[in-house]
């Protein structure tokens, strides 16, 4: 496909211009993560935009010349009609994408359809200004450096890098019962401050050393496909390598059904990481006494009440021995957490995207990492606004991700900190 693809670029190219991949609903043969798409000769990516996951399915693409993001709405009838709002639907996407952009920016941004339409809508073409200005100014000030990660995260499913900011993905963000609980991780992800890549269970059986570099590991997904990996379980090689690496220390956040497969008597093949089990009749004659709550726990210290949404979650969910449960409902667990040797395991039944549960991910990454130390730097005391670094360039901003107005405190280093308000959709510089 991608040699295909290259007589067509080769084409473009002997009459002087560039060619430009749109990253469409279908790209099977040309994934742009993947390891062939090097030889296709495509100039620049873009992609329609309709959320952080998919801005960061574009502008984390390698070896284009530039990348460009097509947001939403598109000039079409089914927004852009008498006593339509365009302009709310922008600002939606437009949030939404920026804290993507804050941590990977694309190069371009631009939209689509029929302008005629939108040129009925002078407030929408006012907000496209602002949009522009403020994507200049986000830009300038950050494009060609690295932002501040507090830690390296790797999502471990089968298909690896090959499906960077994909693999949870169902055309362009369109919302699907059976995955928006899992959808979320990568969601939360996308603006988050860490160092984010993609593993397969094979990176791990050709290499166990690749998990040397990674502080949590993520499993996310059902049982038995290939967001959890299935019969890769079976494989002792596997399974003795992320045990290894969470018992030496490391963190493993499992999400859903992490590890689910049937073998060797146990259905979820992390259940000694993560300390859950998921009872499928088999395990109906064990008696289950630890069904305590410890909501006051360093997870769940930013949520409501300490109370957070699963989603969908996960039913007949239970703990072992040693775990604490942190939400249990009618004696199922949605969120635990475990110590397994010196590394540490979060099970949680599912994370719909929302800024009170991108907290909660956050938190349950530093505690699985033993780095509670580290929340208050370059931080925000309220969940719904967020706080990015540029130590290279000496910059960081401080962003309102609501469409109200916020009062926070923000965190840089070495324990200051400081009262700020925002206004709705603020974004504010300042100097290091």
């Amino acid at each position: 496909m991608n040699a295909l693809v290259r007589e067509m670029t080769d084409i473009v190219h002997a009459y002087g211009k560039e060619a430009m991949m749109f990253l469409g609903d279908h790209w099977i043969g040309t994934e742009p993560f993947g390891d062939r798409f090097a030889s296709s000769g495509v100039d620049a990516i873009v992609g329609s935009v309709g959320n952080g996951s998919t801005l960061r399915l574009i502008s984390d693409i390698p070896g284009v010349k530039y990348t460009e993001g097509r947001f939403l709405p598109y000039f079409f009838p089914d927004t852009f009609h008498e006593g339509g709002d365009p302009v709310r639907e922008a600002k939606e996407n437009w949030v939404t994408a920026r804290r993507a952009i804050l941590r990977k920016p694309i190069d371009r941004i631009g939209y689509g359809g029929y302008l005629k339409l939108a040129l009925q809508f002078p407030d929408f073409i006012d907000y496209v200004e602002s949009v522009c200005n403020e994507f200049r100014e986000l830009y300038d000030n950050i494009k060609g450096t690295t932002p501040y990660c507090v830690k390296r995260v790797a999502v471990l499913n089968c298909w690896g890098k090959i499906r960077s900011w994909g693999c949870h993905m169902v055309h362009h963000a369109l919302y699907q019962k059976q995955n928006y609980s899992y959808a979320g991780v990568i969601e939360a992800l996308s603006g988050a401050p860490f160092d984010v890549q993609f593993l397969s269970f094979e990176d791990v059986k050709n290499d166990p050393h690749v998990l040397d570099d990674i502080d949590v590991l993520i499993n996310v997904g059902d049982a038995d496909t290939a967001h959890t990996g299935g019969v890769w379980w079976e494989d002792p090689e596997v399974s003795s390598a992320i045990r290894r690496f969470v018992w030496n220390g490391g963190g493993l956040i499992g999400v859903g059904e992490p590890g689910g497969h049937q073998y060797q008597g146990r259905f979820l093949q992390l259940a000694g990481v993560l300390g859950v089990e998921k009872e499928t009749g088999f395990t109906l004659n064990y008696d289950k006494y630890n069904w305590e709550e410890h909501r006051d726990h360093f997870i769940l210290a930013d949520c409501p009440d300490h109370d957070m949404d699963f989603g969908e979650g996960k039913k007949s969910i239970y703990a072992l021995e040693g775990t604490d449960i942190l939400i249990q409902r009618d004696k199922e667990v949605q969120l635990a957490a475990h110590a397994y040797g010196e590394g540490r395991g979060v099970y949680i039944s599912g994370l719909p995207y929302s800024f009170a549960n991108s907290r909660v991910l956050y938190r349950a990454i530093l505690w699985a990492a033993h780095s509670e130390e580290a929340l208050h730097t370059w931080f925000s005391s309220n969940y719904n606004v967020e706080v990015h670094a540029y130590v290279k360039n000496g910059k960081y901003c401080v962003v309102n991700n609501t469409y109200e107005p916020q009062d926070t405190t923000v965190y840089t280093t070495g324990g200051a900190s400081f009262a700020l308000h925002l206004e709705a959709n603020e974004i504010r510089w300042y100097e290091i």
